[in-house]
């Protein structure tokens, strides 16, 4: 079996691969412009490709018989260029490192642990137990919304749950009853906006999502109240949201996922064409909350289950689509 890895952002999942298979396998890793002909002619010999973006003009092997990215998005995908007779399936195994970005960026908005720190190598004893200028508040205090109750949120709502949170859910289809969930809203119920303090955007990005999140659902959130988008960048409309921080219309936000992300043109990018760079209510991550080993590991382990499921003609997990035929 020819197993190719193509794009140098795959290569970490290929890493002790071989060894995860029982059967024989070839393993290659390609760069995505395949600058060499050998390059080319390993791609078109592949029996099973792992990449996160196959465009259009991604030449066709023949004989591919599964897709896997190594990913939960598929914004990246041209579905209609993967053959027919090929499965497509997709990854998670992200959820546990994602929902720890969560809680550790809530804690910090929650715990002045670096203010205190800085303040105290000062002299600075101003949150001494009994002073009464900055006490702290507690993540048991604070009520989290959820857009989107997949992986990512069922996991946040755990952790959530774990710190003494009230959990509010707005989400496409029904949430059934559950101890995690305190109140759910369908996903355009507009008083989902003001039920939370602090709302964990997690939703994919697709033609129903795209600019989603907008100048009207800021303009219902409570003014204190924080967005954290680890979805996916544009599902939160771009200016409505630079507006919302600009103006402290909101008290603040994390961004993980964003506008702009680095080309062979413009490696190092701001990740947005507005100025939230300046914006001091934000906080700014390059997109790295579900980039843990841990996330690489379980990822790796679901690719090498699906290729021996494959080679044994077993049912393969985590289906986008199917094959068009069994071979």
């Amino acid at each position: 079996m020819n197993i190719v890895f193509y794009g140098e952002d795959t290569g970490v999942f290929a890493d002790g691969f071989p060894a995860l298979l029982t059967g024989p396998a070839t393993v290659a890793i390609l760069p995505h412009a395949l600058p060499a002909a050998s390059d080319r002619a390993a791609l078109l010999a592949a029996d099973v490709i792992v990449a996160t973006r196959f465009p259009v003009t991604t030449p066709t092997p023949p004989n591919l018989k599964l897709l896997h990215v190594p990913a939960a998005g598929t914004d990246a995908i041209a579905f209609d260029a993967v053959p027919a007779a090929a499965a497509i399936c997709n990854s998670f195994g992200h959820e546990q490192a994602i929902a720890d970005y969560v809680m550790a960026a809530l804690l910090a908005r929650c715990v002045p642990l670096a203010d205190a720190n800085a303040r105290l190598r000062r002299g600075d004893w101003t949150y001494w137990a009994g002073a009464s200028d900055l006490i702290h508040g507690e993540l048991s205090d604070i009520t989290l919304g959820l857009l989107g109750f997949g992986h990512i949120g069922q996991t946040v709502a755990h952790r959530a749950k774990a710190f003494g949170m009230r959990v509010v859910v707005a989400n496409r289809s029904p949430v059934p009853a559950s101890p995690l969930v305190d109140r759910a809203f369908a996903l355009r119920d507009a008083a989902f906006w003001s039920a939370a303090d602090a709302i964990v955007v997690s939703l994919p990005l697709n033609q129903e999502t795209r600019g989603f999140v907008d100048a009207a659902a800021f303009a219902a959130m409570r003014p204190r109240a924080v967005i954290l988008n680890v979805g996916r960048g544009p599902v939160i409309d771009e200016q409505a949201l630079y507006d919302a921080l600009a103006t402290s219309r909101i008290g603040g936000a994390v961004i993980d996922t964003w506008y702009r992300y680095p080309s062979a043109d413009m490696p190092n990018p701001l990740p947005s064409t507005l100025p939230f760079h300046t914006l001091l209510n934000l906080t700014m991550t390059p997109h790295m909350s579900g980039w843990t080993s841990g996330t690489i590991r379980r990822r790796r382990d679901l690719i090498a289950r699906n290729v021996e499921h494959l080679r044994r003609g077993e049912p393969l997990e985590n289906v986008l689509r199917p094959p068009s035929r069994q071979h």
